[in-house]
């Protein structure tokens, strides 16, 4: 079974920046594309950023030039570079495996992301 862990979470200033990282259990890491979402109070999950098993991302609008996704297959470690943020940017991040463009694996509990204006 699939088990992911998020950290890297915290408080930062606006303009500041972050790192994530998603280490992944359970599964041949190489082989699966990943992604990461988030969650502010109040609203829906949405997706940010995803890379695929060949490295190919994509982002959100609201990220693009601000965010960078990337994977570590030796460690088994998805990031999530986290630079410019600003006070939308708060949220609980979370990553999954992906499967045809949608997330297949268990929520873990994420990470806080709190950007003060």
């Amino acid at each position: 079974q699939v088990q992911l862990v998020e950290s890297g979470g915290g408080l930062v200033q606006a303009g500041g920046s972050l790192r994530l990282s998603c280490a992944a259990s359970g599964i041949i890491f190489s082989i699966n594309a990943f992604g990461w979402y988030r969650q502010a109070p109040g609203k829906q999950r949405e997706l940010v950023a995803t890379i695929t098993s060949r490295f190919t991302t994509t982002y959100k609008d609201s990220v693009k030039g601000r965010f960078t996704i990337s994977r570590d297959n030796a460690k088994s470690t998805v990031y999530l570079q986290m630079n410019s943020l600003n006070a939308e940017d708060t949220a609980v991040y979370y990553c999954n495996v992906m499967k045809e463009l949608q997330p297949i694996g268990s929520w873990g509990q994420g990470t806080q992301v709190t950007v003060s204006s």
